[in-house]
């Protein structure tokens, strides 16, 4: 074969990626992981958007110094020991390796990666160019939109190809928080888990994380897309918004953030006398240590602490079929036109 022959093979290997990318974890759950962690997470202007001089003392005066230790014994408690990760590294794996098999044949590889930690999203590009995929679709596992998540991958997305001389085309799948393939797949979870359950709920409350009440100020849209998936869900289950309701959870520092806040909510309710609730978090696509142990364990601690009995958290979509199939209609919508 010719040098020019052999280019023109390699120009023309036209194959499509999809890059799925979720938040990050720690690569370790100890005070040194969660440390290297937490300063790339927390010196993100899209996650603390004030990142003068008082904040960066702050940060690594007090909260990397401080922090650290604590987080890593909540990771320790949810920790995929036979792996030796965390268990949203578990699942993103999964997610990516069953797509991949959902769409085989049609000229597509699948890869992941973290937005905070590893695989990195430079990694993901690397490795799927280097497989000839001169187009990539880049799929943000967060059902509703936020700038402290989805444009946050936007922007690392741009760091890349800033340094890429021959830039892959891309492309990005859009928020899917009313999708009816997403609120279908999330009830009949719901629906499944409710079955298996000694007990009925007599509320089950949809948690999501929190923000800053002044990155809605701003015009954020990340509440109005919560909302709008609670009321699609409530629709679908034939409930009211007293059967269904929705609270924010993870606040972090002194500002308000989005109420009804999760943690007060599982005391109030249990306070006021309702014995039995299940809870959801729809603005996860994987369990991760805000579901399995911030809801699943903390969370349920306050409520029964409160009074409350019994108590059901209800997973994340993962990588069951019904998730699955989701984010294969998702994708498969999105490459129209590639494949």
């Amino acid at each position: 074969m010719s040098s020019v022959e052999s280019l023109q093979s390699e120009t023309s290997a036209g194959r499509v990626g999809v890059l799925l990318v979720n938040l990050g974890t720690p690569d370790t759950a100890d005070a040194k992981g969660l440390r290297v962690y937490l300063k790339e997470f927390l010196s993100d202007p899209r996650v603390i958007e004030d990142q003068g001089l008082f904040w960066k003392l702050v940060l690594n005066g007090i909260i990397l110094r401080v922090r650290p230790a604590k987080k890593a014994k909540d990771y320790l408690k949810i920790w995929n020991n036979e792996q030796n990760e965390s268990p949203l590294k578990t699942i993103t794996r999964a997610q990516s390796d069953k797509l991949d098999t959902m769409l085989a044949g049609q000229n597509v590889i699948v890869d992941w990666g973290m937005r905070y930690g590893n695989p990195s999203i430079q990694s993901g590009f690397d490795s799927l160019t280097a497989k000839g995929c001169d187009r990539i679709l880049v799929v943000p596992l967060y059902p509703q939109y936020s700038a402290a998540t989805t444009a946050t991958v936007f922007d690392k997305v741009a760091e890349v190809l800033l340094a890429m001389r021959a830039q892959p085309t891309v492309r990005f799948t859009p928020p899917y928080y009313e999708e009816p393939a997403y609120i279908e797949a999330l009830a009949n979870s719901i629906e499944v888990q409710l079955a298996t359950l000694s007990f009925k709920p007599e509320v089950i409350v949809a948690s999501f994380h929190g923000m800053p009440q002044k990155y809605v100020d701003k015009g954020d849209p990340y509440q109005a897309q919560c909302v709008a998936t609670v009321e699609a869900l409530r629709k679908r289950l034939n409930l009211d918004d007293k059967g269904l309701i929705l609270t924010f959870q993870s606040r972090f520092g002194y500002d308000p953030w989005l109420q009804p806040y999760t943690d007060k909510t599982m005391e109030r309710l249990a306070k006021e006398g309702v014995k039995r609730i299940a809870v959801i978090t729809p603005g996860f696509s994987a369990d991760c240590l805000e579901t399995l142990e911030e809801i699943a364990q903390e969370n349920a601690e306050i409520f029964r602490h409160a009074g409350g009995e019994q108590f059901s958290f209800i997973p994340c979509l993962n990588e069951s079929d019904g998730g699955m199939e989701m984010i294969r209609q998702l994708v498969q919508r999105e490459l129209q036109g590639w494949i």
